[in-house]
Order: structure tokens, then C-alpha cells, then sequence
């Protein structure tokens, strides 16, 4: 499975690719409002950072607004995937897209049959949703199974990147289930990193290593 590394702050793209945890990342327009930087400028950095699929997101929420942007994205680096809403407009936008060569991720999936529909619109990745899934009291983990199911089924070569990861647990199910990408906050990251026993014995040893003679 591929980390893809949710943030627009380059601070900690670095710290996380210096570990040798990012694939990719993922970005959307409130995480680029966080940095306070001009849009492009933040993209372009990233791209010189991660050698991997860069996600900028389209605006727009018509049809010919969303491609404007989506060639004008694509000619930033060859390593963009341009992020398109799953709403009717965005599928046209990503079937043209698909036929011009644009990599596109299908962002704000709630639902097995929008994924469905966005595979078969040619989408590169699709992004469900699973935190804020959870948050309304549903079972975010249950929509990605239920994706990757119809994916296999149908041999799409659309990749199912879990987005909204709150926790290890995502991570940890996202990858026993078989899914192309998780996207992780670093926060996230650096929470699988952690185990008591792995603390303790590193006391355990220093400890130790403190009796040894000089």
C-alpha cells in the first residue's frame, strides 16, 4: 500500500519523506489556506520535493470551469492529479480528462455506487471519505471494502485512495483490505511509529548499556 501524505505544509512533507513514509500527497483548498501562500507557488514546491502523484484540487463546479482549471493544473508538473468533486459536472470533467491523458482523483465519495460511477468515468483514484463517515456514526471502513469488492469485480484500474484518516486503526484496516493509497495526516503517521513496548525496551536497553565498562 502507498502513504500518500495528507498536508500542504512543506515543513512536513520533509519530515515525513526524510523517513521515507511519502508516496504522494494529497492536498485540497483548506489545506492550502493553512499555509497562507499563493496556490501554485505552494503546489510547485511540493513537486519539487515528492517525486510521486501530486493532488490539486479544481474549484470549480461546472463543467467547463473545472477543465479550464484541470489543463491549466496538469501544466504545472507532470506528476499533478488533479482532484474533481464527485458530482455530475466533475464525472464529465474526469471522462475528458481520462481522454486527454489528465490523472484525476475523484475527491468527496461517501457512497460504494459514487465510486462505481467515477471508475467508470475513468477516474485515476477515487477518494472516499472514511472519518467523516464515522463522525455522522457511520462505518467509514465498511464503504471501503464494499469499493474494492466492485473494483476487483470488474477489473477497473481505478486505485482506491483512503481519504479522512483519523487514526492508526484506518490505516491498519485500509492495508489489511487490500487499498491502493492511504492518505495520512502526519500526526497519524507518527502515531504508527509509536509502541509502549517499544519505549520500554529502549529504556530497558539504555539502562543497561549505562553498566557496560568504557
Amino acid at each position: 500500500m502507498q502513504f500518500f501524505i495528507d498536508t500542504a505544509n512543506v515543513d512536513e512533507i520533509r519530515q515525513a519523506n526524510d523517513m521515507g513514509l511519502v508516496d504522494g500527497v494529497t492536498t485540497n483548498p483548506s489545506l492550502i489556506a493553512q499555509t497562507g501562500r499563493p496556490f501554485k507557488e505552494v503546489i510547485a514546491e511540493i513537486c519539487e520535493i515528492i517525486d510521486g502523484p501530486i493532488s490539486a484540487e479544481a474549484v470549480s463546479l461546472t463543467y467547463d470551469e473545472m477543465l479550464v482549471e484541470a489543463r491549466d493544473l496538469a501544466k504545472i508538473h507532470k506528476n499533478i492529479v488533479v482532484k474533481i468533486p464527485l458530482v455530475a459536472d466533475g464525472l464529465k470533467c474526469v471522462r475528458t480528462c481520462a481522454a486527454e491523458g489528465i490523472k484525476t482523483n475523484v475527491t468527496l465519495c461517501f457512497s460504494a455506487t459514487q465510486a462505481l460511477l467515477a471508475a467508470k468515468a475513468g477516474a485515476t483514484y477515487i477518494s472516499p471519505f472514511v472519518g467523516r463517515l464515522d463522525d455522522i456514526s457511520f462505518q467509514g471502513m465498511d464503504l471501503i471494502g464494499e469499493i474494492l469488492e466492485i473494483y476487483s469485480a470488474y477489473d477497473f484500474d481505478t486505485q482506491v485512495l483512503v481519504a479522512s484518516i483519523r487514526n492508526p486503526l484506518h490505516v491498519l484496516e485500509s492495508a489489511r483490505m487490500g487499498a491502493h493509497v492511504a492518505t495520512i495526516p502526519l500526526k497519524v503517521m507518527l502515531q504508527l511509529i509509536k509502541h509502549p513496548l517499544t519505549d520500554r525496551g529502549i529504556e530497558g536497553f539504555m539502562k543497561d548499556w549505562e553498566k557496560v565498562p568504557k
